[in-house]
Parts: structure tokens; sequence; C-alpha cells
């Protein structure tokens, strides 16, 4: 009996070490994080990969509660935390940019509670529901769960891993929010910006034009006009921010 219940303690001990690294990884990743994927549906698909991905590698008998199990524990939430980051820049491009253009619209004021971020103004919201339909498009929710099964064969659970290597990645990628923002905003804003620069004229050739009474309206209804018809460009850049994000999540597992 005493047999018996050494090996439950050992295989659940074995299967506790790859479902960390899973878990870590869907509480951080994009789509797998919002509320609408409740916590049951995340940690039912974690035992479900941990249980697919068992028999595919011998896995190391840690005891979590000793110095060495506790240092593996901290360093398979940051695997895990660390893929999912990489791909929430994207996310955070996404808010940058509709914030930009909202502003330039005039929209800065109406936010709307996203799920995954807090409070971010409409058309940011707009933009990630887009990225999520294209990510899910892409096929993105099958690679990236492919990447992290394949994860456990390039950094191996119990052997050392360079985290200074990864966070450096990590912040050099980050620059990818500022730079998607501004090739995802910039044509909008630049547009408003000479709008903006016509109303002004417009204001000074006949003062008696209540400029507050026609901008606002003027702006918005131009900016809308302008993101309808920027779709297709803004979609192909958000398409390339995935597949960038892709690419850098393969660097940091030493794919590529």
């Amino acid at each position: 009996m005493d047999l018996l219940i050494a090996d439950i303690v050992e295989r659940f001990y074995m299967l506790l070490w790859p479902m960390i690294r899973i878990s870590a990884f869907l509480l951080s990743a994009p789509f797998f994080s919002i509320r609408a994927v409740s916590v049951r549906i995340r940690v039912l698909l974690a035992i479900l990969l941990t249980w697919m991905i068992y028999p595919l590698s011998d896995w190391p008998a840690l005891d979590p509660l000793s110095a060495s199990g506790i240092r593996e524990v901290f360093l398979q939430v940051f695997i895990g935390v660390l893929m999912g980051l990489l791909l929430q820049v994207v996310n955070a491009a996404l808010v940058i940019g509709g914030q930009a253009i909202s502003a330039s619209m005039g929209l800065s004021m109406a936010n709307m509670v996203d799920p995954n971020i807090g409070n971010v103004p409409v058309l940011a919201q707009f933009l990630i529901i887009c990225s999520t339909l294209i990510f899910l498009g892409l096929g993105g929710h099958v690679l990236v769960i492919s990447l992290l099964l394949e994860s456990f064969q390039i950094l191996p659970i119990g052997e050392m891993v360079e985290i200074q290597a990864l966070a450096s990645l990590t912040i050099q990628w980050s620059g990818m929010m500022f730079l998607g923002a501004i090739l995802i905003g910039l044509p909008l804003m630049v547009s408003l910006l000479f709008i903006n620069i016509g109303l002004g004229v417009i204001t000074r050739a006949a003062p008696a034009l209540n400029i507050f009474a026609v901008g606002f309206p003027a702006m918005i209804l131009a900016g809308m006009v302008l993101l309808s018809l920027s779709m297709t460009s803004i979609g192909f850049r958000i398409q390339w921010l995935w597949q960038q994000s892709f690419d850098v999540m393969g660097q940091a597992l030493g794919l590529q």
C-alpha cells in the first residue's frame, strides 16, 4: 500500500512540471487569457495538453517542496508567462494605435472595458476584436499550442535556461508595441491632421462659424470613413504583427 501511494505521488510530481508551464502560458497568452475563456476551460485545457504530452518525454521526479523544486517551479512559470507576453505585445500595439487614432478623431473619452486589458478606447477594442479573428483565421491558436508543446523538447524541465538571453529578447521585442502602433495609426493620424488644418483655415475665413458644433462631427465622420477605407491595409499589418510574434516566439525557444 505504501509503495502504491509513493508511486502515485511520484506520477503526480511528474505531471506537475509540464502542467505548470502550460498553465502559466494559458494565463498570459492572448485569446486564452480573456474572461470569455473561463477558469474551468483553462484548467481542463491545461490538463488535456499535459495528458497528451506526458507519454512523449521523460520527466524528472523533482520534489516541488525542495530548494531545487521551488527554483524549477519559478523557472517554469517564467517560461510560460514569457511565451504569453511575447504574444501580448501585438495586443499592446493595437491598444496604443487605437488610442492614438481615437485621440485624433475626438473619441478619446469614449472608452469600453476590454476583459483582457481594461479600459481602452472604442477603436482599440475594435482593432483587438479584428486581431483576434485574424489570429484564429491564421490558425494561431494551433500554432502557439504546438510551439508550447515543442518547448519541452527545446527547453527541457530540469535543465538550466538562459534567463538573461530570454529577457533581452523580450525587451528588444517589446519595442514592436510602438512600431506596430505607428504602422497602424500613422496614416489615419496624418489624414486627420490635414482635415483638422482645413477646419482651422475655414474657421479663420469664417469666424462666425462655431468650430465646436462643426469640427467634432466632421472629424468623427471623416475618421470613420478613413478607417473603413484603411481596414484592408490595417488587416495586413495586424497579420504581419502576428507572424512576427510567432517568429520571435520560435527564436525564444531556439527553433530558428
